[in-house]
């Protein structure tokens, strides 16, 4: 598949968008114990807004395009649960952020993983290709994912009670499925693989210690099932990941820099690196000095996500000033730190201030390199 652009650009996004009302409603309709639409007409309400979003996009100036990710309920969970091996079950308590708590879903592996052929995704990002004049982008879970999210008691094949087996399934996995969005016509996937950030807080650190598994550990195991699953990939085909600390309704479950996962991070062999900078909570700019020289970028989450007010150009081209004291200006671009939707109930903003975010990003980064 030919495109007009190639990543990485100086101005993108990690994903997710405001999911519009006729959406959110039809989606009402449709997920309860009796659907009032038919999923032929869901999916022609998703459509249509599908194409509304991308249009908005191109008309920010952005030279990347995706769904939105207004087919899912979760960023992560929808990827997951159509895996093979891996059910979602609803029970209990959902997962705690600071005030407020998840939807009480929990994934559970059941079986030998593997990443079907007709993951209903990559017919999402086949849409997408079909519909834009600029680069289609699909943003799915990176591999921790699927280990960080599911407890210990809900992985239930034997085999996989040996860590190293289930890592290396894992990678697999999604070896499988880097293929598979090549076969597509996907040139840029983005992989959203936050636990890198997760691993660099105090208290998330201790709970994992506490179950018994190491976060140094972690991070080298996560860092390898990465660079594992994607370095067979094509030369043509580009390769994002996403990092940040949690993003439900404009909360955040994680506080932490970088500096306990950066080697890992820098050393998974991914093109572009999304990384969450918008408060205090994400560290110094130190940790980008590890980034190795070359044609690797550093998308600089600068522009949160979580509320609406508007960061000026002079206060984002500051903080580049900085950020060019560890890594080469040319190594760097613009990205909101965050999804604004990471799942369908969305931050607590408004759509005008998700397209301010974008047409903000679009414009400081042609001040700051002359293009988007």
């Amino acid at each position: 598949m030919s495109t007009p652009h190639k990543p990485p650009f100086r101005a993108d996004h990690v994903g997710s968008l405001l999911r519009p009302d006729s959406v959110a409603e039809a989606r009402k309709k449709f997920y309860t114990d009796t659907p009032t639409i038919s999923a032929e007409e869901l999916s022609a309400i998703e459509d249509a807004a599908i194409a509304d979003v991308i249009q908005m996009q191109e008309d920010a100036g952005l030279q990347v395009a995706t769904d939105g990710e207004l087919r899912r309920y979760f960023w992560h969970y929808d990827f997951m649960g159509m895996l093979d091996g891996f059910d979602m079950e609803t029970r209990g308590e959902g997962v705690q952020f600071e005030g407020v708590k998840l939807p009480p879903l929990y994934p559970t592996i059941k079986g030998k993983l593997d990443f079907p052929d007709n993951h209903p995704m990559l017919d999402h990002f086949r849409f997408v290709a079909a519909k834009a004049k600029v680069t289609p982008k699909i943003s799915i879970p990176g591999p921790s994912c699927c280990h960080f999210r599911t407890s210990p008691e809900d992985i239930l094949p034997e085999e996989y009670k040996d860590m190293d087996v289930l890592f290396a399934d894992l990678a697999a996995t999604y070896k499988k499925a880097v293929a598979k969005f090549y076969e597509a016509g996907c040139r840029y996937l983005q992989m959203d693989d936050i636990y890198f950030a997760y691993l660099c807080d105090p208290k998330q650190r201790e709970e994992k210690a506490a179950a018994g598994q190491d976060p140094d550990m972690l991070l080298k195991k996560y860092a390898w099932m990465m660079n594992e699953a994607i370095r067979d990939r094509p030369d043509d085909m580009v390769i994002g990941m996403h990092m940040c600390r949690g993003n439900f309704q404009s909360t955040y479950a994680a506080s932490g820099g970088y500096d306990p996962a950066a080697e890992a991070i820098f050393s998974t062999g991914v093109d572009i690196f999304f990384m969450e900078y918008d408060s205090d909570r994400a560290g110094g700019l130190e940790p980008l000095r590890l980034l190795p020289k070359g044609k690797q970028r550093v998308m600089a989450g600068f522009v949160t996500t979580k509320t609406p007010g508007l960061e000026s150009v002079d206060e984002l081209k500051r903080k580049f000033d900085e950020a060019s004291q560890y890594v080469d200006m040319d190594q760097l671009g613009l990205a909101p730190q965050c999804g604004f939707s990471s799942t369908e109930h969305g931050n607590k903003i408004t759509m005008d201030d998700q397209r301010r975010k974008l047409d903000l990003v679009v414009k400081t980064a042609e001040e700051i390199w002359g293009e988007a």
